[in-house]
């Protein structure tokens, strides 16, 4: 039994970000150290997301074979995906208001973060770039740069065109499955290593900003988790009931991700174990190669939560009293940007820095004041995302008739031992 639990990747990843905090608040200097080791894992994970990401989506195309139910899968998910995050939107900026978080903060007592390269940044995206972008120039470097919108759009294109061949692609269509299989395999060795790129990530984030720059921003950094909480218990866990799922059974079958995302702050360390879990939950192929893929860039959930919630926070530390209408022209505006700088480094820091500029109702430079706790909200914002995501999978894929029930009970029951080890 105790072999079983000491072998439990969630056991060893639990552990391995205790460790990392630990060594981060007694040995801050060699904890900082070890960010190259957490920086080497989530780069062993990236080396694989692009290739997954155009086999999952080929293939699924290709089995689909129904053009018009393509088009109504991603129609759908891009309507879902923006009702969802509209939601979030607003629950954060209710919650702000009510808690005032920010209210009667001395910005004198704050440390303030060098936020130039991110307003420099937002300068440059916009809404027309950001389409713009989706459409590769050359979709070898695409690949390389693991820029996940414009590796969607090519795979959609070359699965349609596999699709349109008909006879003539079968046997390519065959040696994808076969490859998919090459790198799933893969990523269960990269997941080996798992434990020990948490712990130095984690290290690391303790180590470089210290325990000691949550206090003055504490309250904020409450309010933001207890949120994201709200939304994933009460909207979340909602809409799960409503399409027949039930949110904790979920969360426990993907635990092991979640605790990834956690150590590492990177949804997209969990990328690849995400859609191979969610086909194993019961939702069809087609769909998880489709919708996770976009959700990484459209359905920011956690995202959308703390950009609304950081935006009143910085007009009540400065003391700027936003009536109802100048709050549903940010809340606008957010619906817009939230979406203009997905994948980019930092876009948590460039929307809301665009998003201040466009409205010029409270200091861009205020955006300094989140540097130093952003990093221990990322993994709030991950977590949430990674698990909104895979509920729009459910969700699309129950509403397409395109989930299997039999298989969610199975997996449910730990018997879901085809192509991965049991986790107990």
């Amino acid at each position: 039994m105790l072999n079983r639990i000491v072998r439990n990747l969630t056991f060893q990843v639990l552990v391995a970000v205790s460790l990392g905090v630990l060594l981060g608040v007694v040995a801050p200097d060699f904890a900082k150290s070890l960010k190259p080791v957490g920086d080497t894992f989530i780069n062993l994970v990236k080396m694989v997301i692009t290739p997954i990401i155009f086999l999952t989506i080929v293939h699924g195309i290709a089995s689909m074979a129904d053009l018009r139910k393509l088009g109504r899968v991603g129609g759908k998910a891009l309507l879902y995906f923006e009702v969802v995050s509209t939601v979030a939107l607003a629950i954060g900026l209710v919650i702000v208001n009510i808690t005032k978080p920010g209210a009667g903060l001395d910005v004198t007592q704050l440390t303030l973060g060098d936020v130039s390269k991110y307003t420099t940044a937002a300068k440059d995206q916009s809404m027309l770039e950001f389409f713009l972008h989706i459409v590769p120039s050359n979709v070898f470097a695409a690949f390389a740069s693991g820029d996940l919108l414009p590796v969607v759009f090519f795979s959609v294109l070359f699965g349609v065109a596999l699709t349109a061949v008909g006879d003539a692609g079968r046997d390519l269509v065959d040696l994808l499955v076969r490859l998919q299989a090459v790198f799933f395999r893969i990523v269960h060795m990269v997941m080996k290593v798992a434990p020990i790129g948490a712990f130095g990530a984690m290290a690391y984030t303790v180590g470089a900003f210290g325990l000691k720059t949550l206090l003055p921003l504490g309250r904020l950094m409450l309010d933001v988790y207890l949120t994201m909480a709200v939304f994933i218990f009460i909207v979340l866990g909602g809409i799960c009931r409503l399409y027949g799922f039930r949110l904790l059974k979920f969360l426990r079958f993907i635990r092991e991700e979640l605790l990834l995302a956690l150590g590492t702050s990177s949804s997209e360390s969990a990328l690849p174990r995400m859609l191979e879990k969610l086909e194993r939950y019961g939702c069809a192929k087609p769909v998880v190669g489709l919708v996770i893929p976009t959700g990484y860039s459209f359905n920011l959930d956690g995202t959308s939560i703390y950009l609304s919630m950081a935006a009143i926070f910085i007009a009540q530390v400065y003391n700027v009293d936003l009536s109802v209408s100048q709050q549903l022209t940010l809340l606008g505006i957010l619906m817009l940007t939230s979406k203009g700088a997905a994948g980019v480094t930092g876009s948590g820091f460039i929307v809301l820095a665009s998003t201040l500029a466009a409205t010029d109702m409270i200091p861009v430079e205020g955006v300094a004041l989140l540097l130093g706790v952003d990093r221990f909200m990322s993994e709030a914002r991950t977590i949430t995302n990674l698990i909104g995501n895979g509920v729009a999978t459910l969700v699309i894929s129950r509403s397409e008739g395109a989930f299997d029930d039999a298989k969610r009970e199975r997996a449910e029951a730990g018997l879901d031992l085809d192509g991965i080890a049991p986790t107990a």
